[in-house]
Formats: C-alpha cells, structure tokens, sequence
C-alpha cells in the first residue's frame, strides 16, 4: 500500500508546475503594501528633522546647514515611523528589500539648488 501511495507522490510531482522561482532570472513580485527600504524625494524635503527623532534605532541623520540626509540601510527596521511622521510627506517606503552588500554603508542625499 505504501508503494502506491508513494508512486502517486511521484508522480505528482514529477508533471506539476515547481513551488519555486528561478529567482534571479524571475525576481520576486511583492504584495501591495509592503514596507521594504526607506527612499526620499530630497526635492521636497525642508529638513525638519523630524523623521530623526521619530526612528526607533535611530539610523536618520538630517543636517539643516548642509541640506544633508542620511540613512543606514542595514539598522532601518522598516516600521514606516518616519514616513509616517514627514510633514511634507517626501519620504515613502519602497517595496524591495535593502539588497545585501559586503559592508555596511549610509546612503546620503544632498540637495542641490
């Protein structure tokens, strides 16, 4: 009886479509509303620094003098706290993932005027 069973499991599986992707020729499609990294449009940005205080681990440096933002990819926890907290709604989560990389960096956005 095993054999039976075992045989249909086969072939099964054998003419049924894979359960998974061939992921790096097919990338992954995420769901609506998923909160992946933290992106600003640094045209928009007053540099209240507000997102600052509102990120839990605290990985958002904003620079007034220098019209500098700074975030480190790798310490967001992507809560949306900042996103949620702009005034001039300029930063937005995007839905990938921070891609891995051999060493830590911090990404910085200056604007130019």
């Amino acid at each position: 009886m095993t054999i039976m069973n075992f045989t249909k499991t086969i072939l099964k599986n054998l003419f049924s479509k894979p359960a998974t992707t061939k992921y790096p020729f097919v990338k992954k499609e995420y769901p609506e509303g998923t909160r992946g990294k933290v992106e600003i449009d640094i045209d928009s940005c007053i540099f209240c620094g507000i997102c600052s205080r509102k990120c839990p681990p605290n990985v958002i440096e904003v620079n007034r003098e220098k019209k500098e933002w700074k975030i480190d990819p790798f310490g967001c926890i992507s809560c949306s706290a900042c996103v949620y907290a702009c005034p001039k709604k300029c930063l937005f989560m995007n839905q990938e993932y921070t891609a891995p990389a051999p060493q830590k960096t911090t990404n910085t956005f200056t604007k130019g005027e």
